[in-house]
């Protein structure tokens, strides 16, 4: 090969890494996206003195995940959801990141979400009815 064939195709190669590197960067969902918990859009955020509830509904289903607002060691954390007329789907324990998810199909039914981290906590009442 001569000196120009590998000149193109060095030229080439750093072409197509360049190319490469734009398309994930510019590809939606790229790495600032925040870990997904739950399947479907986010409906609700509920804050706290001490955290807060993100609450998802995809289809008839209703999830929620509670977080601390400030993370890092074990704390006592719960988040619950509840169709009316039906029992709660409750995910209580000694958490560092997250309590949850809680997942429940309530259909076209009013749900209220619970969670607590520590001596804070929240409670929706009847929602997304």
């Amino acid at each position: 090969m001569d000196s120009g064939a590998i000149r193109r195709r060095s030229t080439l190669g750093l072409a197509v890494m360049a190319a490469a590197g734009l398309l994930a960067f510019m590809s939606p969902g790229s790495a600032e996206a925040a870990p997904a918990y739950c399947s479907g859009h986010k409906v609700r955020t509920l804050p706290f003195t001490t955290g807060s509830v993100l609450v998802y509904k995809r289809g008839g289903y209703v999830c929620a995940v509670t977080f601390p607002g400030a993370r890092g060691s074990r704390k006592a954390m719960s988040v619950s959801v509840q169709a009316r007329g039906g029992r709660p789907v409750v995910d209580r324990g000694h958490f560092a990141h997250h309590a949850g998810p809680v997942t429940l199909y309530a259909g076209h039914r009013c749900v209220r979400i619970k969670g607590s981290v520590g001596s804070g906590s929240v409670s929706s009442g009847w929602i997304l009815c």
